[in-house]
C-alpha cells in the first residue's frame, strides 16, 4: 500500500513538472479603437470617399457615416460596410448619379493616370477626331487600306472611353480594361515606336522593365509580325502581344503593386502579396483587393 502511494505521487509530480507554462506574448493587446479621437474617424471616412468616388464626404454623409464606425466601435466589419456601400450603392445622389457610378468613374480616371498620363476624355476623343478626318480622307481618295486601318482605330478608341460602363456592369474583367488601355492610339503617341511601346507596356503592367530575351520575342512580335514565344505562349502581332502580357500572372501581382501604391503610397511585403495573389489570380476582384486595403488600420491612421 505504502509502494502504490509513492508511486501516485511521484506519477502527480512528474504531471505538475511537465505542465507547459502559459506564453505570454508581448505587446499584442486588442486596439483599443474607442478611444481614437473624432477627428481621425473624419479623416478616415473622408480618405474613402477621396480615394473611392473622388470627393470628400458632404457634411451629412460624415456625420452619418462616423455615427455608424462609432457605433459599431470602428470594428473592420463596419469599415468593410462603409468601402462597399462606395463601391456598389445605386442610390441616386445629386451630382455623382449615385456611388457605384462615382466609384467606376473614380476607378477609370486612376487607371488613365497609371496608362496614358491621364488623358481625359476629350483629349481622346480629339485623337479620335484628327484620325477620322483622315479616314475622310482616305475614303474621298478611294484609298480602302488606309481607311481600314484608321477605322479600327477610331473603334479602338471607342473602346477606352467605354471603359467605364462596360467595367461598371461587369461586361469585361480587369484585364481587357488594361488590354484596351495599351492598344490605342494615344498610348501609341505616348510611347512612340516599338523599342518604347515594348518597355514602357512592361513597365506600366509589371514595375519592371523586360529582360533581353522577353525584349526581343515581344519585339518579333510586335514590330516584325512574327510568331515567338513570350511567358510560355506562342503569339504574332501586337494584339497578341497585350493578350499575352494582360493574361500573365504577373501583371495581377502588378495590379496589387500599383494599388499598395496608389492607397499606401509603397509597395506591398512579400506576405501581403501571397496572401493577396491567393484569390486575386483565381477570382481578379479589384474591388476586394481594394477593400482588403483600405480596411486596414494602417490606411486608417488608427
Amino acid at each position: 500500500m505504502r509502494r502504490t502511494l509513492l508511486l501516485i505521487s511521484l506519477f502527480t509530480f512528474i504531471l505538475v513538472s511537465c505542465k507547459k507554462d502559459a506564453e505570454i506574448i508581448p505587446d499584442n493587446n486588442a486596439p483599443y479603437y474607442d478611444g481614437i479621437p473624432n477627428v481621425k474617424v473624419e479623416n478616415y471616412v473622408n480618405r474613402l470617399f477621396i480615394d473611392l468616388i473622388g470627393r470628400e464626404a458632404l457634411d451629412v454623409e460624415m456625420a452619418a457615416e462616423v455615427a455608424n464606425l462609432r457605433a459599431s466601435h470602428l470594428s473592420v466589419e463596419a469599415r468593410e460596410q462603409l468601402i462597399t456601400k462606395l463601391q456598389t450603392d445605386l442610390t441616386w445622389i445629386q451630382g455623382d448619379s449615385s456611388y457605384k457610378y462615382a466609384y467606376y468613374t473614380r476607378f477609370y480616371e486612376l487607371s488613365k493616370v497609371r496608362m496614358l498620363e491621364g488623358a481625359t476624355d476629350g483629349q481622346v476623343l480629339f485623337y479620335q477626331g484628327l484620325i477620322g478626318f483622315g479616314a475622310i480622307i482616305d475614303s474621298t481618295a478611294g484609298d480602302s487600306i488606309p481607311w481600314s486601318i484608321k477605322k479600327e482605330q477610331m473603334h479602338k478608341l471607342d473602346l477606352v472611353l467605354e471603359i467605364k460602363e462596360d467595367y461598371m456592369l461587369d461586361s469585361i474583367e480587369i484585364a481587357e480594361v488594361y488590354e484596351r488601355l495599351l492598344d490605342n492610339d494615344v498610348y501609341d503617341q505616348i510611347n512612340m515606336n516599338s523599342f518604347n511601346f515594348i518597355r514602357a507596356s512592361f513597365n506600366n503592367c509589371f514595375f519592371r522593365y523586360p529582360t533581353s530575351a522577353e525584349f526581343n520575342a515581344s519585339y518579333d512580335m510586335v514590330e516584325k509580325d512574327r510568331s515567338n514565344i513570350l511567358f510560355g505562349k506562342s503569339g504574332q502581332g501586337k494584339g497578341d502581344y497585350i493578350k499575352i502580357l494582360v493574361g500573365n500572372p504577373e501583371f495581377y501581382e502588378g495590379m496589387i503593386r500599383w494599388l499598395y501604391q496608389t492607397f499606401l503610397s509603397r509597395n506591398p511585403s512579400a506576405i501581403e502579396m501571397y496572401d493577396m495573389m491567393n484569390y486575386f489570380h483565381n477570382d481578379h476582384d479589384v474591388q476586394k483587393a481594394q477593400k482588403n486595403i483600405m480596411k486596414t488600420d494602417e490606411y486608417a491612421n488608427f
